[in-house]
């Protein structure tokens, strides 16, 4: 009886051991800072077209108005541009569209096939700018002014939305 006991004890002791280690690995893997990773951007995973459709409806009316096309239409080259390059962001896609438009009338050579055929190269956009002709401060400047337009033209669509388009 007292071995039975001891072996139940042990058997006890282990069990509540792998437990108490599965739940600290499993804990060890969340964010520290107690955001959900719906809120926190995982640069290292590739978020699922299908999940991301509806909303990149949404998310592209403003930039499209902006570009002179349709939501519809920039949706479908972001999903074309997707199966080229999964790892592509929507952001991405919308500063590399944004880039071009600006700078394609004085620079030919910058469209946004080319700023999207760097990124899949693994080159960032302003790393793809300078191989295109930029200087360095040249392309930090056509981003950020890019970043500022699309941040501003989903601004105005929502608003615009708000009030029903007026």
């Amino acid at each position: 009886m007292k071995r039975t006991a001891a072996r139940l004890t042990t058997s006890v002791t282990l069990a509540l051991g792998l437990a108490l280690a599965t739940a600290t690995a499993l804990a060890a893997q969340k964010p520290a800072h107690g955001h959900s990773s719906a809120h926190a951007p995982n640069p290292n995973r590739a978020s699922n077209p299908d999940q991301d459709r509806g909303k990149d409806a949404d998310r592209f009316r403003g930039v499209a108005k902006k570009l002179g096309t349709t939501p519809d239409a920039l949706e479908a080259e972001y999903a074309a541009a997707r199966q080229a390059n999964p790892k592509l962001t929507h952001g991405q896609f919308v500063a590399a569209n944004m880039v071009a438009h600006n700078l394609s009338a004085k620079n030919p050579n910058i469209t946004t096939q080319a700023i999207l055929d760097g990124l899949k190269s693994g080159k960032s956009i302003g790393q793809t700018l300078q191989s295109l002709g930029l200087s360095e401060k040249e392309a930090k400047e056509a981003e950020a002014s890019a970043k500022h337009e699309a941040k501003q033209a989903e601004h105005d669509a929502a608003e615009a939305g708000k009030t029903g388009g007026q």
